[in-house]
């Protein structure tokens, strides 16, 4: 896992910056109901989604909430209330906000039983026909179908955190039922061989890639004998899905 308090500093850069923070900004705005007026960002980072957000809807209180020190530090310099929080256990009332949202979250969450609390607790803050807004198949949607994902496949974990039927299963679960989907293109996040292999070796694949001993070193090997090795290959297209509790739950 990546030590996100260090990682802050780059984060932006090597994510695709505002282009990637606008077009998951207005896929997020897409799946919120009118009548939304506040806002919890679960895993919010360094804020440049969740700023986006609350510049596109005037009006919603947003607050963002995240684990690391670093993230909170940048996000804090974007979105005025900032709160320090693992999202398991988040420092609201119950029944509180009308939206919480997670982006790039889920897939992170490797730990038997932490999808299911995340999502369970999203819930408990969520006042009656709130939304659960989240990101599902992260990893998996940037499977393009390139040379690059025919290197990677003989090492891919064999069951995501976020897959689709789980994240639902679990809402079920928590009184939560499916309200609609909404995509986004992951601008600048097509990889080029050169930049694959420097991911690999840095880990930046934990969530993807099972890569124990020097699988990481082989992999990054074989992906600097690639052709083309600064053509970066197509971007992915990254899923949201809404979650709404019910009027009465």
């Amino acid at each position: 896992m990546l030590d996100y308090d260090s990682e802050a500093a780059v984060y932006d850069a090597t994510r695709g910056g505002l282009p990637r923070a606008e077009a998951a900004a207005a896929a997020v705005l897409r799946l919120l109901p009118d009548t939304a007026r506040s806002l919890l960002d679960i895993g919010c980072g360094t804020g440049l989604v969740t700023g986006r957000v609350a510049a596109g809807r005037p009006g919603l209180r947003v607050t963002g909430a995240d684990a690391s020190h670093g993230m909170a530090r940048v996000a804090r310099q974007r979105v005025g209330a900032v709160v320090l929080a693992d999202a398991r256990r988040l420092p609201l009332p119950d029944a509180s906000a009308d939206a919480v949202t997670a982006v790039w979250l889920l897939h992170l969450l490797r730990e038997q039983g932490a999808v299911r609390a995340v999502v369970t607790e999203a819930t408990r803050v969520l006042r009656p026909g709130g939304v659960f807004v989240t990101t599902v198949d992260k990893d998996a949607c940037h499977d393009v179908g390139s040379d690059i994902d025919e290197a990677f496949t003989p090492y891919l974990v064999p069951a995501a955190s976020d897959r689709t039927d789980l994240v639902v299963a679990y809402a079920a679960e928590a009184g939560l039922e499916v309200a609609g989907d909404a995509f986004f293109p992951g601008h600048g996040q097509g990889r080029t061989p050169q930049s694959a292999a420097h991911a690999v070796r840095g880990g930046y694949y934990a969530s993807r890639l099972a890569l124990p001993g020097g699988a990481a070193e082989d992999l990054a090997r074989t992906l600097e004998t690639m052709p083309d090795q600064e053509r970066r290959r197509a971007d992915p297209e990254y899923r949201l899905l809404a979650l709404r509790r019910g009027a009465a739950g």
